[in-house]
């Protein structure tokens, strides 16, 4: 990328890149810890594979491209797994209460979890990670017609969901969800 500072191995270069990939394991997981976990297993893998990388090429869409291949693995196993039938499991769980602040956020991410996940994965990589539709593209292994196409149908919905006209904001301190939200208000605002 562009933007990566010089390093002599390009393992030092990952650390710059966490905050994004939390973000956007986040976003797929919808669950702190869970996304914690994918972070730390897409680090171990691309540990084990730093072989394969091809140094001066995109090393941030490498990992994404790593994390989200890890995601939708997990995805895949989960679904043979066994329910919690009996909600001895589900009885366990509590939920932090809303503070002060937060509100409008957690409106947002009610909202924004009620994406389809390749809706959700695209916003998080253009409108919140900053990738450009190509990289967005290469890291889903897609055309970039399509993420393109997500990413307005993406943020027209959250939009309708949370019944923002188009001059309506919405207060969130959060600076990717305010991305992905302010992109898409600029996008209905010009008409394409």
């Amino acid at each position: 990328m562009a933007n990566d500072k010089a390093f002599d191995d390009p393992r030092e270069a990952v650390v710059e890149h966490l905050p994004a990939m939390r973000a956007f394991a986040a976003s797929l997981t919808r669950n702190s810890a869970a996304a914690d976990d994918l972070v730390q297993d897409t680090i171990v893998k691309a540990w084990k594979n730093f072989d394969k990388f091809k140094p001066g090429t995109n090393l941030r869409a490498w990992l994404f491209t790593i994390l989200r291949n890890t995601f939708y693995s997990d995805l895949r196993k989960k679904r043979r797994e066994v329910e919690d039938v009996d909600g001895v499991m589900a009885g366990t769980l509590s939920e932090k209460p809303a503070h002060d602040g937060r509100l409008a956020f957690a409106d947002f991410e009610k909202v924004f979890s009620e994406l389809p996940v390749e809706q959700r994965e695209a916003l998080i990589l253009v409108g919140a990670s900053g990738m450009s539709y190509e990289e967005a593209a290469e890291t889903c292994g897609v055309a970039i017609g399509t993420i393109k196409s997500r990413i307005n149908r993406g943020r027209s919905r959250l939009a309708e969901l949370l019944e923002l006209g188009d001059e309506d904001g919405i207060e969130i301190t959060d600076r990717a969800t305010m991305a992905v939200i302010n992109a898409g208000l600029q996008v209905r605002k010009s008409g394409t």
